[in-house]
């Protein structure tokens, strides 16, 4: 997935926290939601402005971060 037509960044907005295609839901939040438990439907009917690729690009995003991150030797 290309989490880049999906996910923005834009500093006034939401302290320039990574966003789902400009709106103030971060993807930080879809990834607490789902941390806690929430069911990918439970989320979409809550915020009926995202789709399954916002979820899936928020999915995305976090995982190639993890990948860019130092691995730092014990």
């Amino acid at each position: 997935m290309d989490y880049k037509k999906i996910i923005t960044i834009e500093p006034g907005k939401r302290g320039g926290k990574p966003c789902i295609r400009g709106l103030r839901i971060t993807v930080s939040d879809v990834l607490d939601y789902l941390a806690a438990g929430m069911t990918e439907e439970e989320i979409l009917c809550d915020f009926p402005d995202l789709t399954a690729d916002d979820i899936k690009a928020c999915l995305a995003f976090a995982a190639d971060r993890e990948r860019k991150l130092t691995t730092v030797a014990e």
